[in-house]
């Protein structure tokens, strides 16, 4: 077995032949024995371990065994203890979810403190058959079916092709010592449950039910591989970039079919996994909006504008006579001049003593109007923004400038004719708004 484990680093882990990773060992045999092969691989790594506090004295021990197996190795190691219960009470997640959100945090604060770029972990073949009939039995599609992935940009899994019996038999042969979490033969747990029960009796009914699903997995993940890459050119032609949004038009995806299938595909990246949810948008009204915990996907007319989501800024900033730059929330360079020459959208030309100060920069709200230069009487700004076709998240993320409630200038779009400069101005003040 230690033959073919290094063989297998050499072809598709050459990372961990050039530099020091670390290796996840929660004292069972998976990651013990993985720990062996490394260090008989004559591979660089350090040791972490977890305490997660929750079977008491059974708990302490496996940390002593890992502690021990470090020490036998003479590798650095690393060991933290967690408040598990607490972090479920406070956080209401079950406690699998409570020690790898936990135990995934820690492991990446070590790495950056550390200089560490690789974790690595002992997950293997069984695990992969595991997971693969959770996911089944959840209607995850074909992402969740394509089993755990033995590399990512952070993480390898040099295990997954190697199962538990072999696992076994290797640290049987070899007298390595581990321990048992009593845990894992609990059926209460799904888990444990197609582990003792499920994947035995599938052995039994076909013999060589390791190999074909091996092979089953394979043909899957060069699969959803074509499906991505489809995915990806598709995005290109779809997704429209206009500034910070992106915009995607609705008659464009109507044309895909299965239509729920592509919405999937295009949108789950953004953190948008129930399609349907995507599907009753292209039909909803105009500024109708759904949110992924990265992203906004709004109704806009005939699109549906795609934008990161920021944090909410409904502050009030002052600007006093004094200031000749402004920083927050946007950049504004402020100076008096004798003429007014370049112009634009993004260059305001007012008549001083109109202001009072000091000046206010803040997001429009419903219910604010103006008087557009260059027109006659005022207008609400909502319907300047519908007659100017700004769509959703710009008027969302719109600025004013204000002297007191009056606003002299929608930034960026119109000025206001009250503070306009005339024959009778004694002193220009230019703004210009830098991106």
């Amino acid at each position: 077995m230690l033959k073919e484990f290094k063989k297998h680093i050499q072809d598709y882990f050459p990372r961990l032949l050039q530099e020091k990773f670390l290796l996840a060992c929660s004292g069972g045999i998976d990651s013990v024995v993985l720990a062996h092969l490394c260090h008989a691989s004559g591979l660089n790594f350090a040791l972490a371990h977890c305490n997660f506090q929750l079977r008491d004295e059974e708990s302490d021990a496996d940390e002593a065994l890992v502690r021990k197996l470090a020490n036998t190795l003479d590798k650095c190691f690393f060991v933290t203890h967690f408040d598990t219960e607490n972090y479920m009470r406070q956080n209401k997640v079950s406690v699998l979810i409570a020690a790898r959100e936990l135990r995934y945090h820690w492991f990446t604060e070590i790495m950056k403190e550390n200089e560490i770029k690789t974790l690595v972990t002992g997950h293997h073949a069984d695990d992969e058959i595991e997971t693969f009939l959770i996911n089944l039995s959840r209607g995850t599609g074909i992402d969740g079916l394509t089993g755990i992935p033995s590399r990512t940009a952070t993480i390898d899994r040099p295990l997954l092709n190697i199962s538990r019996a072999e696992i076994l038999a290797y640290a049987t042969n070899e007298g390595i010592q581990w321990r048992e979490d009593r845990s894992n033969a609990d059926t209460k747990y799904l888990r444990n449950k197609i582990r003792h029960d499920i994947v035995p009796l599938l052995r039994e009914l076909h013999p060589t039910f390791m190999k074909n699903f091996a092979l089953s997995q394979k043909f899957l993940k060069g699969t959803a591989e074509i499906a991505k890459n489809h995915i990806d050119d598709l995005r290109k032609t779809l997704f429209v970039s206009d500034g910070t949004v992106i915009r995607i038009k609705i008659e464009l995806l109507k044309t895909l079919k299965p239509l729920n299938t592509y919405l999937y595909g295009l949108f789950k990246e953004y953190g948008f996994t129930e399609w349907n949810d995507v599907e009753h948008l292209l039909s909803a009204m105009s500024g109708k909006e759904i949110r992924s915990k990265t992203h906004r996907l709004i109704k806009d007319r005939d699109s549906l504008l795609l934008s990161a989501r920021i944090d909410e800024n409904n502050k009030t900033y002052l600007l006093h006579e004094k200031d000749l730059d402004v920083a927050m929330p946007l950049s504004l360079a402020i100076e008096n001049v004798s003429a007014m020459t370049e112009t634009g959208r993004r260059i305001l030309y007012v008549d001083k003593e109109t202001l009072k100060y000091p000046l206010r920069i803040r997001k429009w709200e419903k219910g604010d109007y103006f008087y557009p230069l260059g027109m006659r009487g005022k207008k609400k700004l909502s319907k300047f923004f519908k007659d100017e076709k700004v769509d959703v998240i710009s008027k969302h993320n719109q600025w004013l400038l204000c002297s007191e409630d009056e606003i002299v200038w929608v930034i960026g779009r119109r000025a206001d004719n009250r503070f306009r400069v005339t024959d009778d101005t004694k002193t220009i003040l230019k703004f210009q708004w830098h991106t």
